[in-house]
């Protein structure tokens, strides 16, 4: 557990509310699920999946409503107190294995799929946990690796005129809780996975246009129109580097 900043056994219920029960993480949500099922064939029989840092689990229910076997892990009780209550239940409770641990303690199982969405920064040094992550890979697996982007926060500080803070290296003294601590650069992610020998099949950007709109009610009062622009847009030149979080799928070779 010492590898994580942040640990929000105290604050999961918020964290939870705060991430879902807005238009930001609706979205996030949906533009993860849907360049998942571009890339990974969900509907082909039962996949072996790993929900590295899956929180609450979120990611498990959808992977486990498509009837595929589910490891969520998570270093939060209170999280995955919140994620058995809400979905080990009936016939998916017997696909659902659920482990208390951090992501570098995790069995050297290999799975079908891992996917590991905005854990990254909010751990001291990611660069163990990717290797990790990779290695849980099956031959001819997939990765899918999801994280705050540096870039973008740094342009959207820009943009707000919060230029002392840019200047400071955007880092705080008093650490807010829910505020990712770590973002992480996506050229040098995407150069550390290469390194690996991991065959990088797509690169999104994830909310590319929602966190910049002047008007904040467009992103409920437009949200089925703005959805449909960050997916055509969303894997394009140069919109993807812009996009708050940065998604990456990556194929383990056979």
């Amino acid at each position: 557990m010492a590898e994580f900043d942040q640990n929000f056994d105290d604050i999961a219920d918020k964290f939870e509310r705060n991430i879902y029960g807005s238009s930001k993480g609706r979205l996030r949500h949906e533009l993860f699920l849907y360049h998942l099922h571009q890339e990974v064939d969900l509907q082909a029989g039962s996949l072996t999946i790993l929900d590295a840092g899956g929180g609450t689990g979120m990611m498990s229910q959808a992977m486990l409503s498509l009837g595929h076997l589910v490891t969520l892990s998570d270093i939060s009780a209170e999280a995955l107190v919140i994620a058995k209550t809400k979905y080990a239940v009936g016939e998916q409770a017997q696909r659902l294995t659920i482990v208390q641990q951090d992501i570098l303690g995790l069995a050297d199982t290999q799975y079908d799929l891992v996917i590991c969405h905005a854990v990254l920064e909010w751990l001291k040094d990611p660069i163990p946990v990717v290797n990790k992550l990779v290695s849980l890979v099956k031959p001819g697996g997939t990765l899918s690796l999801a994280f705050f982007n540096q870039d973008a926060q740094r342009f959207n500080n820009m943009c707000y005129g919060n230029f002392d803070y840019v200047e400071q290296g955007m880092k705080v003294k008093n650490q807010v809780r829910l505020s990712p601590n770590n973002p992480q650069q996506p050229l040098q992610m995407i150069a550390l996975l290469e390194s690996l020998q991991m065959n990088i099949v797509q690169k999104v950007g994830i909310r590319c246009f929602h966190d910049y709109l002047k008007d904040k009610n467009q992103q409920l009062s437009y949200y089925a129109q703005l959805k449909r622009l960050e997916i055509q847009y969303g894997t394009q030149h140069p919109y993807l580097w812009l996009g708050k979080y940065f998604m990456i799928i990556a194929k383990q070779p056979e």
